[in-house]
């Protein structure tokens, strides 16, 4: 037979390969078996406390529970809340415009710096490199901020006392409505750099080393191997990584923006997720918090459906 799969005729006489799919997985029940665990997590802790998105259409309180609280009216209440807010404008712009920022000068600087670790022939500079920039993504943004405060401080920072001692006036980097959303780029980073290098170098890796032999024979050039080799190959990592962020976009961080943003910065610096934890979280308005995770959560869909279908135009996208 030409078709070496196990096959199995039903009455009908149409043809079923479930005891092929049933024999490949009993074949690989060890790799199954460590998928397991990770599988029990995701559907313990993601989508069984999914029933809870029922709270934004309710008027939840803790004495009645979910399933007991009577139910808004109207049932978009809280998400008519949410859209009438005077501040509605002003949190979706500073979402989109930080995590644009965030997605566009972030995943640039990891890819060259994967290319530049690949094409270094000094092994020992590109390990201490390597292990130099991937370190600060283990930092917590509390440490990240204090880093920063060090630094970048107005009086005592180390930046603004070099200023004041050449004459110049020192730049309030922290308190600073034009520099805040920098100071949010530029710190993610510099945390994120290696480790996101590590990804594309891992795909780098992948290539097949005879192209790139071949290209040696040719005389061509490292940076004609770069462009016609080395980019064309981890094309779909890209892409791959680029659907998944722009997935997080209406994210922007709610841990590093809440431990750097102050009352000075709320009109650049406040983003949705800031805002909810004020309004719905401290005030125990969980109605209102369900409903904009929810609404952030349509939107995150509907952007990567999106970002999937334009992406399988250049052969990529995830599914």
């Amino acid at each position: 037979m030409s078709d070496q799969r196990v096959v199995k005729a039903d009455r009908s006489g149409r043809v079923s390969y479930g005891s092929h799919t049933w024999k490949k997985v009993w074949q690989m029940k060890a790799f199954y078996l460590m998928l397991l665990p990770c599988v029990i997590w995701y559907f313990i802790f993601k989508y069984l406390p999914m029933y809870g998105v029922i709270i934004s259409f309710k008027e939840y309180n803790f004495s009645d529970g979910i399933f007991f609280s009577r139910w808004a009216d109207p049932w978009y209440k809280y998400f008519k809340m949410f859209f009438e807010s005077p501040y509605f404008t002003q949190l979706l712009g500073n979402t989109l415009l930080i995590s644009l920022y965030k997605l566009v000068f972030g995943m640039l600087p990891s890819i060259i710096l994967a290319i530049l670790l690949h094409e270094c022939r000094a092994t020992w500079m590109k390990r201490w490199v390597q292990t130099l920039s991937y370190m600060p993504h283990f930092l917590s943004w509390i440490i990240i901020y204090g880093i920063s405060v060090a630094f970048l401080s107005e009086t005592t920072g180390l930046f603004n006392r070099w200023l004041t001692e050449a004459g110049m006036e020192a730049i309030p980097f922290m308190n600073s409505q034009e520099w805040f959303r920098s100071l949010l780029v530029g710190s993610e980073m510099w945390k994120d750099l290696g480790w996101g290098a590590i990804i594309y170098l891992a795909a780098i890796s992948g290539i097949d080393p005879t192209l790139f032999e071949a290209a040696r024979v040719d005389g061509a050039s490292r940076m004609r191997m770069i462009w016609h080799i080395t980019l064309p190959g981890i094309r779909n990592v890209i892409i791959l990584l680029l659907i998944l962020k722009i997935g997080a976009i209406m994210d922007a961080g709610f841990e590093q923006v809440f431990v750097f943003y102050h009352p000075r910065v709320y009109p650049v610096g406040d983003i949705i997720d800031t805002w909810v934890y004020r309004t719905g979280l401290q005030q125990m308005n969980f109605s209102l918090a369900t409903a904009v995770g929810l609404f952030k959560s349509l939107i995150g869909f509907v952007l990567v459906v999106g970002a999937n279908k334009l992406a399988k135009r250049w052969d990529g996208g995830i599914w």
